[in-house]
């Protein structure tokens, strides 16, 4: 990664009518050559941040730079590829023809439209009308659209949206080759183990700030203890005894399986404890946490989320 951002934001608000606060004082930097993961609640100003980044939505106040330019510029929307919401083109026209005109008004070669049909797995569909597609397939010819410039950076709004298993893992190698080749991306999903395996960081916003920025491993750290699940007999004696550890924070039982909150490197420690107590272990592992447990910690008070008002009906993404 290179020390120059892709993307700087400072101090960011909008606001829309009626006192609706979309985005709040959000500060971002994403690195030239970082997929970053930008994640959030519906509702929690997402599409808002995107749209703001191409120029589609102006800032209340703040400061936007998108690869050095002021957002919805030229010279920025140039180097800038986008999937922003459902895409849309002609439905009577196919595949490669929405993808040639498409060419046209970005000012590239309409032969750059086969080399992306390619690499998005569409060039067996490539003449097929527009309104014959699947809703993955749609999916897969907006982020073809969205590579159609090269772009220095691409910004990528629930790109795995309506497809298949194997379509989600090729859109996902997709992605990580991307990252590879020095693309700057910023991928919006609500499919955390899709991100945790194709992004470097991870920014989450809630209610229109953000709450959390750093790594998987880094926000997975932030829930503090682990978690060890134990099943052992008798469980009343095996709780006692474990509640009577000092490192121990939390003991509950579910149908008898003990879940206990504490660090899993004193799993072999706990065990001799059980097992000196007169307890019978018949199973004791660690638990790691998820970056759905992260992110459901971050956002948990406000998950039901809102209605983005650029979005009506459909909440942000």
């Amino acid at each position: 990664m290179g020390d120059r951002f892709a993307i700087e934001m400072d101090g960011v608000t909008k606001r829309y009518p009626r006192g609706i606060t979309a985005v709040a004082d959000l500060d971002l930097r994403v690195p030239e050559g970082e997929v970053l993961g930008f994640l959030g609640p519906n509702g929690a100003g997402k599409t808002t941040t995107m749209r703001m980044l191409v120029g589609l939505v102006r800032p209340t106040s703040g400061r936007i730079r998108v690869l050095g330019q002021p957002p919805g510029t030229p010279e920025q929307l140039a180097q800038v590829g986008a999937l922003i919401e459902s895409p849309t083109f002609y439905p009577h026209l196919s595949g490669l023809d929405n993808l040639r005109l498409a060419a046209r008004y970005a000012g590239v070669p309409e032969s750059a439209a086969e080399r992306v049909l390619a690499e998005v797995d569409l060039a067996g569909r490539a003449r097929s009308r527009f309104r014959e597609y699947s809703l993955g397939m749609k999916q897969r010819l907006g982020v073809a659209t969205a590579l159609l410039k090269e772009p220095h950076l691409l910004i990528l709004d629930e790109p795995t949206n309506g497809l298949d298993p194997a379509g989600v893992s090729e859109m996902r190698e997709l992605l990580r080759s991307l990252g590879r080749r020095g693309h700057t991306v910023l991928l919006s999903s609500h499919v955390l183990g899709e991100v945790e395996q194709v992004c470097d960081r991870i920014a989450v916003i809630n209610g229109g700030r953000l709450v959390a920025d750093g790594t998987p491993d880094e926000l997975r750290a932030r829930l503090g203890s682990g978690l060890l699940v134990i099943v052992a007999d008798p469980v009343d004696k095996a709780v006692a005894c474990l509640r009577d550890h000092d490192a121990v924070s939390h003991v509950d039982t579910d149908e008898g399986t003990i879940r206990v909150t504490v660090d899993p490197a004193l799993a072999a420690e706990l065990n001799r404890r059980l097992v000196e107590a007169g307890v019978d272990v018949r199973e004791l592992r660690p638990v790691r946490h998820t970056l759905e447990d992260a992110f459901l910690e971050l956002t948990g008070a406000e998950r039901a989320g809102g209605t983005d008002p650029t979005s009506p009906g459909e909440g942000d993404k």
